[in-house]
């Protein structure tokens, strides 16, 4: 009689199928669940924001009596009716193509003056980041006492200099309020773009100098020619962010100027507070609130494009 075949049990299967195992210990459920608090923080504080915005700006919406009905296109047609509202997207405009072209050569100035490492160079460092620590509302107040003719310290030191006889108008010609603005925000980031833009200059291998060194190519050619094309993430980086906080600029403004004298740096950002907060019309400001929004969607897709293609290459 032959002996019966003893075969090895089977193996059981490395993971039970979906359907044998409890729900909530599938790896859908348990990502849902890690993912879950940013999906509500964003539902709550950007999307229902969003849609709240886009439905104030196509209806009446006095401040303090609530909805009063449909009222579109109203509110985007009377955007242009504005007297103020040309004035201020020119000066707003003009505002950022300053800043940003300043901002953006002073800190490049700095974060090449700081690359190497040398005696002396970790404290300029963190005397060029220290004023990034200090809020834009702080810091704005700040400069109103320097620039105040009867406490800032500035015209004092001047006119003992001989350079002055009298107090400055630091912010009483639109000029000088436009000029003293720029100055409050360059002190305040240009330490924060220097930092951007000495990491992608440490990033830079020392090879790619070395073999333009050997090929004969001077300090200039090689910061045109390397640096700056190497250099186009950082670049574009810091243009989003200049470009994108340039055109929201207010805080700065409705501290030091108030959008003084005469109106004359009023921004676009202040058109939205002075509709919703002095003419009480939340239906203009929203509606002037989803312009901004999409210019500033157009403007960032067009930089995350030329931030992409420099990634690529």
């Amino acid at each position: 009689m032959a002996s019966p075949v003893l075969r090895e049990p089977a193996a059981p299967p490395a993971h039970p199928p979906t359907s044998s195992r409890a729900w909530w210990r599938t790896r859908t459920f348990q990502g849902a669940m890690y993912a879950a608090p940013a999906a509500l923080f964003v539902l709550l504080f950007f999307v229902l924001p969003l849609l709240l915005v886009g439905q104030m700006s196509a209806s009446e919406r006095p401040l303090l009596q609530g909805g009063q009905g449909i009222n579109f296109p109203d509110n985007y047609a009377g955007i242009a009716d504005d007297r103020l509202f040309w004035p201020a997207v020119g000066f707003t405009l003009k505002y950022t193509v300053i800043v940003v072209v300043v901002l953006l050569v002073l800190s490049m100035g700095m974060a090449l003056l700081v690359q190497n490492r040398r005696r002396g160079v970790g404290f300029l460092r963190t005397a060029y980041f220290l004023p990034v620590s200090l809020g834009l509302a702080s810091a704005s107040l700040l400069f109103w006492g320097f620039y105040s003719p009867q406490i800032g310290p500035i015209d004092p030191f001047l006119q003992w200099l001989g350079i002055t006889d009298e107090p400055v108008r630091w912010i009483g010609t639109p000029t000088m309020a436009l000029i003293s603005s720029i100055i409050l925000v360059v002190w305040k980031f240009a330490g924060f773009f220097m930092l951007i833009l000495l990491v992608g200059l440490q990033s830079i291998p020392n090879e790619v100098y070395e073999a333009a060194r050997v090929d004969g190519a001077s300090k200039v050619q090689s910061f045109f020619r390397i640096t700056l094309p190497l250099l186009r993430p950082s670049i574009a980086l810091c243009l989003i962010i200049s470009v994108t906080g340039s055109l929201l600029a207010f805080d700065q403004f409705f501290i030091l100027t108030n959008g003084g004298p005469d109106n004359s740096t009023t921004t676009v950002v202040m058109m939205i507070y002075r509709e919703a907060f002095r003419r009480f019309d939340l239906g203009s400001a929203a509606a002037l609130s989803v312009v901004v929004l999409l210019v500033l969607l157009v403007i960032n897709i067009a930089q995350f494009r030329y931030l992409r293609r420099g990634a690529d290459d």
